[in-house]
């Protein structure tokens, strides 16, 4: 007996829809151009991003929020680990948002589009708050006592005067790319991946605000402002639609039918029948179909043709409602009276 079902697969990429790999090959290499001088751009307001610092420091404390000085600790009782957090803040920043928009090119165009949308909407408005609110990291503020891990244990990404630094601005810590972009990472995976597994894949945000955090590179309040964009990034953004088709059978075996055997219906002088047919496919292909008469109870149909094999459906039980039957007698009188006249 088989049912009628039907599942998501993996589908085939939609080349239709999958933009020109040179023109997104400018694309984003334009944006973090951009990304980059923007960064660069913001750079010299000292005395604005310590002050800042200050302020968010001390919001953090009235907001109870957990003191960064307790994930760091964690770090410093192995000096494997903290260099590990260090090379993870590093080197898995960029690696892995380009290959997760590689994969999304390749394999799925549309959630590509759409996830390449949001890191540049995010990406955007990061830059402007990093020109509005110039902010130093936590590792340069007196008051959180805490210990530039990349100065000290090393690989650093940070030149050693930061004032001075021509490759990257120290004093655009908050909202936390890092955080953002492993965030957008991980759910547009999860968008666009099938497997029971997917969830796993915010371990990546996870591990990114732990190390963050930890190498004292950020508040806690980076990560929450960062979250706040990117959810209204995707309010405005709505990911592409699922696709689904219909499992396919192993070689040798029918295919199950996509949808349930239709069901037609008609009166007669003792009650209302539902007739039901079924198409299965034999080896070759080809379809046979039978059609047998069902009542108010579960009942099945069986139909061979030579060469052929048969494959059993059964229908849901039909609720039918009984017309009365006139009495054999007054049938004979009626007729009588007709032929009387």
């Amino acid at each position: 007996m088989i049912h009628a079902r039907s599942g998501p697969v993996d589908p085939e990429p939609d080349t239709s829809v999958r933009p020109p790999l040179v023109r997104e090959l400018f694309l984003v290499a334009g944006l973090f151009l951009v990304y980059k001088l923007g960064r660069l751009a913001a750079t010299g307001h000292v005395e604005e991003a310590f002050r800042n610092a200050g302020h968010v420091w001390d919001l953090e404390r009235v907001l109870h929020l957990p003191d960064e000085a307790a994930v760091q600790g964690l770090l410093l009782h192995s000096h494997t680990l903290v260099q590990a957090a260090n090379t993870y803040y590093a080197t898995v920043h960029f690696p892995a948002t380009l290959v997760f928009l590689v994969w999304l090119y390749l394999r799925r165009p549309r959630h590509y589009v759409w996830s390449r949308r949001v890191l540049a909407v995010l990406t955007g408005a990061a830059l402007a708050l990093h020109l509005l609110f110039p902010l130093a990291p936590p590792r340069m503020l007196p008051a959180a006592d805490l210990v530039d891990t990349g100065r000290v244990y090393g690989p650093s990404v940070y030149g050693d005067t930061p004032a001075d630094d021509s490759l990257a601005n120290q004093f655009a810590a908050m909202p936390s790319l890092h955080f953002g972009w492993a965030l957008a990472v991980a759910v547009g995976l999860v968008v666009a991946t099938r497997s029971r597994w997917r969830p796993l894949w915010l371990l990546h945000p996870l591990a990114t605000l732990l190390v963050i955090v930890g190498t004292a590179n950020h508040y806690w309040l980076d990560a929450v402002v960062v979250t706040a964009l990117i959810c209204v990034a995707y309010a405005v953004l709505r990911p592409p639609a699922r696709t689904h088709r219909p499992r396919q059978a192993p070689a040798g075996q029918a295919a199950p039918p996509t949808t349930a055997p239709a069901l037609g219906a008609y009166r007669s002088g003792t009650g209302t029948y539902a007739s039901g047919t079924a198409t299965y496919g034999a080896g070759t292909g080809t379809h046979v179909s039978g059609t047998g008469a069902y009542g108010a109870g579960r009942r099945t149909t069986r139909a061979r043709l030579p060469g052929t094999r048969t494959i059993r459906a059964r229908l849901p039980r039909i609720r039918t409602r009984r017309t009365p039957e006139l009495p054999t007698r007054a049938l004979r009188a009626y007729a009588r009276s007709g032929a009387r006249r």
